[in-house]
C-alpha cells in the first residue's frame, strides 16, 4: 500500500472483520519506517523503526506490550495490546504515537512516552460522556423513534422523561417504558434503585432490552443518531422538543463540559431483536419490599440499591402496546 498520514478506523475495521492481514505505511520514504499492521488473527500493532542508538520504548502498563522485532532487515519496536476488547481505543493510541513520530519527528521511545503521559492526563479528568452512557442514550433514541412511528414525534418527545430524573424512561398515557441497552452478548442489565422496575400505581410498566454491536460500515455512529433525531424533532415537533434532547445530553454528561456531543467514528447496529417484557411477578427484580424486614431506623439508612439482572432467554411478552410493536432501528 502507498504511504498515508494516518490509519482510518473504518478501514482498519474492514480488514479486522475480513480477517485480512495488511500493512499500512504511515511515513514517507525519507522518514523512519512506521507501519500500522493488521494481522491475520484479527489483531493490530504499530511497527516503529529503531536506529542502532535508539532505545526500545518501555511500557508502563501491563495492557500494552512493547517488544523488539527484526523486520525486512530493520530493527523495529512493535506495540500491541494484551486485551483484544480494547482494540478500538488502542487504535487511537497507536495513531497518536505514529503522529508524534511522523509529523513531529519524535524518537519512538519519546513518542510513546509523551502519548502515554498525555492519555494519563486526559483520563485523570472526567470524561464528557462514557461509552456506557452513549450506548444507553442510543437505546433511548431507538425507543423514541419507535414511539414516534406509532404516536408521532410530538407525543414521543413529551413521553421522554429521561432528562428529568424520573423513575422510568418513557411515560405514555396508559403505561410506562424502561429501556436497558447493552453491547454484551448476554442481556445483563444494571438496575438503579428499588423503584426503577416498580410499576407506578395502576400503570403497567414494560421493560425493553436492547443489544447493540459494533456494526462496521453499515452501522450508525452515536453522533449520527443524535443528529438524526434532533432533525426530526425540529421538523415534526415544537421547538421545545429539540431542546429536550439537548437537556438529556447535558443530564448524562459531566456538568463542567460544555461540548457534551463528542464526534465519533465507531458504528453500531442492533445485535438482535428487542426483548419486550412486562414487569410483573415473572420478571426477576427487587423492590422496596426487600427492606420491610428491617427495623425502620435501619431501612432509613439505605439510600441506594443497584443490582444486575440477566434476562437472556426469557420469553418476550406476546401482547404488547402499540408503541412496542413498531420496528426498532438506530435512527
Amino acid at each position: 500500500m502507498t504511504a498515508d498520514s494516518k490509519a482510518d478506523w473504518s478501514q482498519i475495521e474492514y480488514f479486522l472483520h475480513a480477517g485480512q492481514a495488511t500493512t499500512i505505511p504511515l511515513g514517507g520514504s525519507a522518514l523512519p519506517r512506521v507501519d500500522y499492521v493488521v494481522t491475520d488473527d484479527r489483531d493490530i500493532a504499530l511497527h516503529l523503526e529503531l536506529t542502532s542508538r535508539q532505545r526500545l520504548p518501555r511500557s508502563p502498563h501491563p495492557l500494552i506490550r512493547v517488544e523488539e522485532i527484526a523486520y525486512e532487515g530493520m530493527r523495529m519496536a512493535r506495540l500491541r495490546t494484551t486485551q483484544r476488547q480494547l482494540l478500538r481505543d488502542f487504535h487511537d493510541l497507536l495513531c497518536a504515537v505514529a503522529d508524534r513520530v511522523v509529523d513531529r519527528g519524535r524518537a519512538p521511545d519519546q513518542a510513546f512516552s509523551e502519548t502515554v503521559q498525555a492519555w494519563r492526563a486526559l483520563l485523570d479528568r472526567p470524561r464528557a460522556m462514557s461509552l456506557e452512557k452513549r450506548i444507553g442514550l442510543m437505546g433511548e433514541l431507538v425507543m423514541l423513534t419507535a414511539i414516534a412511528a406509532s404516536h408521532g414525534w410530538q407525543t414521543a418527545a413529551e413521553s421522554w422523561r429521561g432528562s428529568y430524573g424520573e423513575e422510568h424512561d418513557f411515560g405514555l398515557p396508559s403505561y410506562d417504558i424502561e429501556v436497558k441497552t447493552t453491547s454484551a452478548e448476554e442481556r445483563n442489565h444494571t438496575i438503579h434503585g428499588l423503584s426503577q422496575l416498580t410499576p407506578s400505581a395502576d400503570r403497567p410498566l414494560w421493560l425493553v432490552s436492547l443489544q447493540l454491536t459494533r456494526g462496521g460500515a453499515h452501522g450508525r455512529t452515536f453522533t449520527q443518531c443524535v443528529s438524526s433525531v434532533r432533525e426530526r424533532l425540529t421538523e415534526h415537533a415544537t421547538g421545545v422538543a429539540a431542546e429536550m434532547l439537548d437537556q438529556r445530553l447535558a443530564a448524562i454528561s459531566h456538568p463542567d463540559t460544555a461540548d457534551f456531543l463528542p464526534t465519533d467514528d465507531e458504528r453500531w447496529s442492533l445485535r438482535s431483536a428487542p426483548l419486550v417484557l412486562k414487569v410483573d411477578e415473572h420478571l426477576p427484580r427487587l423492590d422496596h419490599s426487600l427492606l420491610r424486614g428491617l427495623p425502620p431506623e435501619s431501612a432509613a439508612r439505605i439510600s441506594q440499591v443497584d443490582y444486575n439482572i440477566n434476562v437472556t432467554g426469557l420469553p418476550g411478552s406476546p401482547e404488547r402496546p402499540e408503541a412496542l410493536q413498531s420496528e426498532f432501528f438506530l435512527p
